[in-house]
């Protein structure tokens, strides 16, 4: 059994401040895959850089104090690799993989377009960038499973309020469109979703910060781990934690029955 985590932190230092290394250690998993670090390697303490137990890879934004993605294992990686190949994104920190024998591990970190019209078609153009991506791992004959913070809530289900959001970006009917091909043509498994079809409330990962968003759980489901098919297969449970709050997301965790 392994156990992944996928958590978008919101500033490393932040969430570190608010004990999510501690969380994170008695939680036992094998790998973490973090997102919007908003550091630098130079940031990153002895502890953020590997936690007790752990050793940690990074691929950080150019930008000081914007995106960054990072991954946590007990075990080296085989290969890391940064990047989808498209220079501008690349610059951002949105993409990390790690090899472990035939199992590849990602954590990535999608654009939000809700800060202006310009980041919206960022996201768009990032979506394009992705799926050859996306579409090659497929075809790679490796297992792959891909955590992080997607940016979009794929169905009605996923959201509270999902009416007054369908001209919201995260909830845009393109998005949401580009998400089912991901899934359908490409043939990849949500697994949340695989274990909990129905859910709803408990299924949220974000929560605005505006208002009484999170006391009154108006969430979003946005944070997943898509999987290759054989290894989604493996999954035998899934959960938000939500009891401690390190960010405006909640860690996603998933055990997986898999052995290489």
């Amino acid at each position: 059994m392994i156990r992944i985590v996928s958590a978008n932190l919101n500033g490393v230092r932040s969430a570190a401040s608010k004990g999510f290394f501690e969380w994170m250690l008695s939680s036992h998993p094998d790998i973490v895959c973090v997102q919007e670090l908003k550091a630098q390697p130079a940031d990153l303490t002895s502890m953020m850089r590997a936690p007790t137990g752990y050793q940690g890879v990074f691929h950080c934004a150019e930008k000081k104090g914007y995106s960054g993605v990072g991954l946590y294992s007990r075990r080296a990686p085989d290969r890391v690799i940064e990047g989808i190949g498209h220079a501008t994104f690349d610059a951002e920190g949105r993409y990390l993989r790690a090899d472990f024998d035939n199992l590849s591990v990602i954590s990535v970190y999608l654009p939000s377009g809700s800060s202006s019209p310009e980041r919206q078609e960022a996201k768009f153009a990032f979506m394009d960038a992705f799926f050859p991506t996306l579409r090659s791992l497929r075809q790679s004959g490796r297992e792959v499973v891909l955590c992080g913070d997607w940016n979009i809530a794929h169905h009605p289900i996923d959201l509270k309020n999902w009416k007054g959001n369908l001209k919201n970006s995260g909830f845009l009917p393109e998005e949401r469109a580009w998400l089912s091909r991901v899934l359908d043509e490409l043939d990849w498994i949500d697994v949340y979703r695989h274990l909990h079809p129905s859910t709803t409330g408990e299924a949220y990962t974000w929560w605005s910060n505006r208002g009484q968003a999170r006391a009154n759980n108006v969430g979003w489901r946005i944070d997943y781990q898509i999987a290759s098919p054989a290894f989604a297969q493996t999954a035998r449970a899934a959960s938000v934690y939500t009891t401690s709050r390190f960010s405006d997301h909640a860690p996603l965790l998933v055990d997986y029955e898999w052995t290489d």
